[in-house]
């Protein structure tokens, strides 16, 4: 079957990230439609309409909307099995989600704008704030990833990747040391070289500012 997708996404969102490599990886064909979230378009009756959450990213396939970008990786990984991001063995497909979720469910949450701004109006306030949650998540990420291998868990990409690397980036704006993790520094360094990264990463989306 055919898939029509529309891809909703803002440039700097790490879970719009997460998709857009994903979807590069694979190889699959999609409309990109930028949603400026300092413009709060995200929170536009017509956007709200597509994704009640008011959060990006928003993939419309064949003219239905879904969010979540994990969920969304999940069902590109059922449609489009190859190249896969998660491994065959199912302790192994446990320990990628295990890593993925570090970062998707108990870092990149706790750090973004909206929690940032809930936290403290004042900047300086915010960026401590972001720190201390990134520093939290990536010690737990370091301690449970493979401690030899190209990637987070083997010699492949996987949904771990997928999930890391966005919160490097993140890492990077707020001052956090990624030397401080060499595990995670290693799998840093052998992503960034790779072109589905580069085509995905922030800077090549429509809306950045460089």
């Amino acid at each position: 079957m055919t898939h029509e997708l529309k891809l909703y996404h803002y440039w700097r969102s790490s879970s719009s990230w997460r998709v857009r490599w994903a979807l590069e990886i694979k190889k699959i064909k999609y409309e990109s439609i930028a949603v400026n979230l300092l413009k709060k378009e995200q929170q536009s009756a017509e956007y709200i309409a597509k994704n009640a959450s008011g959060f990006v990213p928003c993939l419309e396939i064949n003219g239905q909307p879904f969010g979540e970008s994990l969920a969304i990786i999940e069902w590109l990984e059922e449609q489009y099995p190859e190249p896969s991001l998660l491994p065959k063995d199912r302790h192994e497909r446990l320990k990628v989600r295990q890593l993925a979720l570090i970062i998707a469910a108990g870092t990149q949450p706790l750090q973004n704008l909206a929690a940032q701004v809930y936290y403290s109006p004042d900047k300086e306030k915010r960026k401590e704030y972001a720190q201390h949650w990134i520093n939290a998540g990536f010690a737990s990420y370091e301690a449970t990833m493979s401690a030899t291998s190209n990637y987070s868990f083997g010699n492949t990409i996987t949904l771990a990747d997928l999930c890391l690397l966005p919160q490097c980036y993140n890492a990077l704006r707020f001052g956090v040391e990624l030397e401080k993790y060499p595990n995670i520094f290693r799998v840093y360094n052998n992503c960034i070289e790779l072109e589905s990264y580069q085509n995905s990463h922030p800077d090549k989306q429509p809306g950045a500012v460089v």
